[in-house]
């Protein structure tokens, strides 16, 4: 995927958290889910994740230094320069992106990261031809009748466009939205992980 076609910082946030959130009302077991998201990774820092399950996944960091993000499509893996380059190429500033034992910085095949005041993300130079990017974040950057494609094929369960809607654009969370997604979704589990995840609700 061109670096040119992903969301500013502040936009792959809300996305990410959207993924998250609608995963969680969706999905209440956390093994079966693809997106999380954890607004109190570190001290300053948030983290959002994707894993299918099947080996491939990408981790996004959050923090004070802007956004970086790695992925891994295991099927594709064959650049044993990429997590060299990573740790060249990618700004120094993003110690705790690069420094981080829980990405596998040693299993990747695309990387990108943004400053905060930079116009637009940089990527990590590969010899990949096809790294994985353009359908592991094919999501973040399309509009919400693709994730209900998506959804509604994995979870195996309709899916109201009007709920995913309201959820990429942020609409506080309430019991009609949750409900509109799973009626036998648990309310107070999913505003507890709304909490983690930073959604913002309703609830007082």
């Amino acid at each position: 995927m061109s670096p040119d076609l992903l969301p500013s910082i502040p936009e792959i946030r809300r996305v990410t958290q959207s993924l998250a959130m609608l995963d969680v009302i969706l999905c209440p077991e956390w093994e079966y889910r693809y997106y999380s998201f954890d607004r109190h990774w570190g001290q300053g820092e948030e983290m959002a994740s994707m894993r299918n399950g099947c080996g491939d996944d990408w981790f996004l960091l959050l923090d004070a230094a802007g956004a970086a993000l790695k992925g891994y499509a295991h099927e594709l893996a064959d650049d044993a320069e990429l997590p060299h380059n990573i740790q060249v190429q990618v700004p120094a500033n993003f110690a705790s992106f690069l420094q981080e034992p829980a990405f596998s910085m040693e299993c990747a095949t695309f990387c990108y990261w943004r400053q905060m005041g930079d116009v637009g993300w940089s990527k990590v130079s590969s010899s990949l031809g096809h790294d994985g990017s353009d359908d592991m974040l094919a999501l973040i950057v399309s509009e919400p009748a693709a994730y209900k494609t998506w959804a509604e094929e994995y979870y195996e369960v309709a899916v109201s466009l009007a709920a995913v809607e309201a959820l990429f654009s942020h609409q506080p969370l309430d019991d009609a939205l949750i409900l509109a997604l799973n009626p036998d979704a648990d309310l107070s589990e999913v505003y507890a992980e709304a909490d983690a995840i930073g959604y913002p609700t309703n609830v007082v």
